[in-house]
């Protein structure tokens, strides 16, 4: 009988202590995704290459190794002002911290130090394969060519091993619809604004088709004799998108990107309490303008880079707004 991959469940959990089985379970902490993959043994195999008066090739040595995961999120609220969404386990493991506003908001910010972990159980129609110590980054993809928004993870963690499992019954009803990426169920995207509280202010707002991210952290693993750990050793977080400019803003665009200055950027998916989720960013940089036909219309590209704030501490380049 073969196997099927629509017979996947994931589990996912932020550890206590690093590398040490969280045990996430089918109903606490199942994760809903979409395009889901798995390198059960990603290795760095040592061949012997055995010279033996023969023609014929050597067996390798299975080295050192990791277990690599990656799967989408649907980037929705959790369904009540001040709630932890689902997915926000899988951010604290990309090196986000979460702070909770009871009743308000749930904001995400980067940090640098003290970056969580989690356990993965990825179950596959009767394999569990486990991860320990898993970290990760993403992609935020919540513009019109998409169609939804949602969050593409990528994880590496430490092998736990693999067993015979069935899969867990899951339980699912922490994770809300999103909206679709429509004009009406997002706020423009603001240039020149400010963020306070969970609210955007001020700026200038643009057409355009939405908003791409990466959070660009570089995720390494450290095998050493007597310890192994998977880290986040930097992060640079870039971006896209296209706007619709009339010609004194591209003229203006223009002198900004060869004058190297910064600005703010505010964008906002979701209009209903419980399902917003507002992104901010207070020092971004534009770089590689270029034109667009989009159906005869012509947008303005443009590569982003997202900066800690010239006034903070760092941090701060990016925060991801639930309400």
């Amino acid at each position: 009988m073969p196997r099927i991959i629509r017979n996947t469940a994931i589990l996912a959990k932020v550890e206590t202590t690093y590398k040490t089985d969280a045990v996430p379970t089918g109903a606490a902490n199942a994760m809903l995704v979409a395009n889901m993959s798995i390198n059960p043994l990603n290795a760095n195999n040592v061949p012997r290459d055995l010279v033996r008066g023969y023609y014929g090739g050597s067996e390798q040595l299975v080295g050192t190794a990791n277990v690599e995961v990656s799967f989408d999120v649907e980037l929705a609220g959790a369904g009540a002002a001040g709630t932890a969404p689902a997915w926000g386990p899988l951010l604290q493991a990309c090196a986000y911290a979460e702070t909770i506003s009871a009743g308000n908001r749930v904001e995400y910010n980067p940090v640098s130090t003290a970056i969580k972990s989690a356990t993965i159980y990825y179950y596959l129609d009767g394999t569990l394969h486990k991860l320990l110590g898993a970290r990760g980054t993403f992609q935020l993809k919540a513009d019109i060519d998409t169609g939804r928004p949602v969050l593409s993870f990528r994880f590496v963690g430490i092998d736990g091993g693999t067993t015979a499992a069935s899969n867990p019954s899951m339980t699912l009803s922490a994770w809300k619809t999103p909206v679709a990426i429509t004009d009406a169920n997002t706020v423009d995207i603001t240039l020149g604004c400010t963020y306070a509280t969970g609210a955007l202010s001020g700026g200038t707002a643009f057409t355009s088709k939405g908003l791409t991210l990466d959070a660009g952290n570089q995720v390494v693993h450290t095998p050493l004799l007597g310890a192994e750990s998977v880290d986040i050793t930097q992060r640079e977080i870039t971006g896209q998108y296209a706007l619709d400019l009339t010609a004194a803003q591209m003229v203006t665009l223009m002198t900004d990107i060869k004058a190297n200055t910064p600005t703010s950027l505010g964008y906002q998916v979701g209009m209903t309490a419980g399902n917003i989720v507002l992104l901010y960013a207070p020092n971004v940089q534009r770089i590689n303008p270029r034109v667009e036909d989009r159906n005869g219309i012509a947008l303005v590209a443009q590569d982003l880079r997202l900066l800690p704030s010239t006034a903070g501490t760092g941090n701060d380049e990016l925060i991801i707004c639930v309400k």
